[in-house]
């Protein structure tokens, strides 16, 4: 069973859904400290502490007691560069913080997948979550949660076309397939958090949908 998150490491605050996320965390009661690290810094907040450089040269250095981590990191290959940058970021990177979380005490990990995330997929971007899946899960987390959103909508600082033409059809689309707004993915999370069990834990995006209203 796992107690209400107070402590909380942040990755992926500048992104669609952290962003979201971040604004929740500042604002609920109950959370006392939000350690966010990011590439450019965050608007100061009295419960927020913010190391500022490369998130993956940043992990190694985080200090402090965590008890939750919510992984809201993502990037498309487009946007990295390579697969190899991609991967840096969608597997290397969440696996770094987790292992780092918990030798400062976290208990409760939380990561955002991704619809179709698959180790045996033939596409490189849903093999890929599903090998972070895996991975996570062997790091014996006592508590894991993995959400699988569908295609996440909200206004991005960066243009992507794929999102623009595929978001209408996404609205239309029945159960899991339907898109899903960002900030419904961030309330899930939240709540997803205090949910008091342990183990393994896969929401897939319809029931985000129900979580996030």
């Amino acid at each position: 069973m796992s107690d209400l998150p107070r402590q909380v490491l942040l990755a992926g605050a500048t992104g669609l859904t952290g962003g979201a996320l971040l604004s929740l965390l500042l604002d609920d009661r109950g959370i006392e400290h939000v350690l966010a690290p990011t590439r450019h810094a965050l608007p100061p907040h009295p419960k927020l502490e913010n190391p500022v450089g490369m998130v993956a040269h940043l992990a190694g250095q985080l200090h402090g007691q965590i008890d939750t981590v919510f992984c809201c990191l993502g990037t498309t290959i487009r946007q990295a560069g390579s697969r190899e940058a991609f991967r840096m970021v969608d597997y290397d990177l969440p696996l770094s913080l987790g292992r780092h979380a918990l030798a400062l005490g976290a208990r409760h990990y939380l990561a955002i997948s991704a619809l179709g995330a698959n180790p045996a997929s033939r596409i490189f971007y849903n093999r890929t979550k599903g090998e972070l899946e895996l991975a996570l899960q062997k790091q014996g987390w006592p508590q894991l949660t993995i959400v699988r959103p569908s295609l996440l909508l909200g206004a991005r600082r960066e243009f992507r076309l794929g999102e623009l033409v595929a978001k209408p059809l996404s609205r239309a689309l029945p159960g899991r397939y339907r898109g899903i707004e960002a900030t419904a993915v961030a309330r899930a999370l939240l709540k997803l958090a205090g949910m008091p069990r342990t183990g393994l834990r896969i929401v897939e995006s319809d029931e985000l949908h129900a979580l996030g209203r």
